[in-house]
């Protein structure tokens, strides 16, 4: 079952599963904050998630969202595209956490722009984390090719959650 009470943010919020935005029904918030009926809800967090403020409490649109349509809330929800504020409906499917990791994007310190690949020693090594193990696929003289040998890798035990960048 969620952690938030899906009946009365249904009475606060609107939410269009196409375009996976939030708008309020009522008016909400005060001061600088003040919000009318129609106004997009929510903002953005330094996550890239967004998330939504109602009352004291704070919930993340993509859980608030599949809430809404499905009427519970699975342990994690996976972004599909990658994109943490695309909410369409369309673009969250629950995951297991390794699965949702495993659809995550390349690191930031990657100087290959490949995931699973890594400049060492003058080539290329591909290699993948699974079930909190690293399995080292080998080393290879071209950046393509170790990167097709990790999203080989990466369909074999990730399937349809293997990300390529």
């Amino acid at each position: 079952m969620a952690d938030f009470d899906i009946e009365f943010l249904k009475s606060k919020l609107a939410y269009d599963p196409v375009s996976g935005i939030f708008t309020w029904k009522v008016k909400s918030g005060g001061g600088n904050h003040r919000m009318n009926p129609g106004d997009r809800a929510g903002c953005r967090s330094g996550t890239g998630h967004r998330h939504i403020g109602v009352g004291d409490a704070k919930y993340l649109e993509h859980r608030l969202a599949y809430a809404f349509i499905y009427g519970f809330v699975p342990q994690e929800i996976d972004h599909i595209n990658g994109i943490e504020d695309d909410n369409r409906i369309c673009n969250l499917r629950p995951a297991l956490h390794r699965l949702n990791i495993a659809n995550g994007k390349h690191r930031k310190n990657n100087t290959s722009g490949r995931k699973g690949v890594y400049k060492e020693n003058g080539k290329w090594r591909a290699r993948i984390m699974v079930e909190r193990k690293t399995i080292n696929i080998g080393l290879f003289a071209l950046v393509d090719e170790a990167h097709a040998a990790y999203m080989d890798a990466a369909k074999l035990h990730f399937g349809e959650f293997a990300r390529s960048a």
